[in-house]
């Protein structure tokens, strides 16, 4: 069914019906009471607490981004689409184990799985958006050990930061092995599409919205907007970026996520609209059946001393990031090997959770974050530091990113403050009864 929509005073009319209203304007980006209120209900059900009026809150944490975003789009900064997926697919697959199943989450946010996916993707690149902005803004921060110390110094013994549970986690997996049965299937599959476009048979959007994996685009029909290349995975970017016939299809693209057939859409400057079509193999039960019976081998074979994690690691390890470090996991949010426990993915701190210092777990079955594909692993926990007071001698790379982030925070809060006098801003009437952060907004 289609709807005329208008904007007038404010609130968006359909059918002679309000069905949303305009709270803010930032610049020439509007911010609806849905977007609220949609953010209010992902908190509320993330278990966030907030201080104040959460309407309040949430609307200038909106109204900051809208500021980021401004200026990203001013500067050309933009977030990868294959950062933007990977993060996608660890937030879905986590929805997921928490909620239950993809039809409680439709339940729960009453939307289509695709609309979720949709919505949740747009987040994504926002949220990652801004986190490039915010660090080409600060750039690299270095603080002196002296600083440290004299923050250190300088803080009440009762107000010292708490240093939550740290551990560090050593990593083996295994790949299932996948039929080239499988691969050649999809390979068929993406033929017989390319066949049926080139010949004017079928409309490549048509079989992309039927068929492609890709949920986030294929109710695009497949387009994925104007990228650079930087903004594409590699073996993607290579392939669209030589396209010139609209018309015509690409060859069978493989790439970390699947594979691929793309077609160029439009061309502007050194940036690509493109569509594609995304095709994974299955991987049978039997496969990672078998990849788990390997671990659970291996893992004796540890236990009973016949070579050490690190050796196995090495030899027999899939994992190319951590198989010549021990197996020793990396965390890319501290670049260390240390990890709170809500950093670690979601099935690796469910299995150290019951594990003791120096065991090695049985084999399990996950998700992997990059791509999510299916991997299976055995992990050994090498080192817990329980969650304490912060001491100077011990936790000094702790209250070295503390100074930083408080560095950080500092430009960043002084940025905001000089970007605000720059916008125009309008707020409802309601709104500009909120007590802000950033008292700016009103002028």
């Amino acid at each position: 069914m289609l709807f005329m929509v208008l904007l007038t005073g404010g609130n968006v009319w359909a059918q002679d019906n309000v069905i949303d209203e305009v709270v803010w304007v930032i610049g020439d980006e509007p911010i609806f009471k849905s977007d609220i209120e949609e953010a209010r209900m992902n908190a509320q059900y993330e278990g966030r607490k907030f201080k104040g009026d959460p309407n309040c809150v949430i609307a200038e944490e909106l109204a900051i981004q809208k500021l980021y975003l401004h200026q990203a789009k001013l500067d050309s900064v933009y977030a990868s689409e294959s950062d933007i997926t990977r993060r996608l697919d660890m937030m879905t697959n986590r929805y997921i184990q928490m909620i239950g199943s993809k039809e409680k989450m439709e339940e729960y946010f009453n939307k289509t799985w695709s609309q979720i996916r949709d919505d949740m993707r747009e987040n994504i690149r926002n949220t990652l958006t801004v986190q490039q902005m915010q660090q080409q803004l600060v750039g690299d921060i270095k603080v002196t050990p002296s600083e440290v110390r004299r923050y250190f110094e300088t803080i009440p013994k009762d107000s010292l930061p708490y240093v939550p549970t740290m551990v560090e986690v050593q990593v083996i997996k295994k790949l299932p092995h996948i039929p080239q049965a499988e691969i050649d299937e999809v390979k068929r599959k993406l033929r017989e599409y390319s066949d049926r476009i080139n010949k004017g048979e079928s409309d490549f959007s048509t079989l992309a919205l039927l068929y492609s994996e890709d949920k986030g685009s294929a109710m695009n029909g497949g387009e994925i907007g104007f990228k650079g290349r930087g903004e594409l995975v590699p073996a993607y970017s290579s392939v669209a970026f030589n396209l010139r016939d609209t018309k015509k299809v690409s060859k069978i693209v493989k790439s970390e996520f699947g594979y691929h057939i793309i077609q160029l859409i439009e061309r502007r400057g050194d940036r690509i609209n493109t569509r594609h079509i995304l095709l994974k193999p299955q991987i049978p039960e039997a496969e990672i059946d078998s990849a788990e019976v390997k671990l659970d081998s291996i893992a004796r074979d540890i236990r009973s001393g016949k070579f050490t994690f690190e050796k196995a690691s090495l030899y027999l390890s899939d994992d190319e990031s951590t198989r010549n470090n021990g197996g020793l996991m990396p965390n890319p949010q501290t670049n260390t090997s240390k990890f709170e426990m809500q950093q670690l993915p979601q099935e690796v701190a469910k299995t150290i959770d019951t594990l003791k210092v120096g065991e090695i777990s049985d084999a399990f079955e996950m998700i992997n974050p990059q791509d999510g594909q299916t991997q299976c692993a055995i992990v050994k926990l090498k080192e817990r530091i329980d969650g304490h007071k912060a001491k100077i001698t011990e936790d000094y790379q702790n209250l070295k990113q503390i100074v930083e982030k408080k560095r950080r925070e500092e430009l960043l809060d002084k940025w905001i403050r000089e970007k605000q006098k720059k916008t125009y801003v309008r707020i409802s009437e309601n709104g500009r009864k909120c007590a802000f952060k950033y008292p700016g907004w009103i002028k």
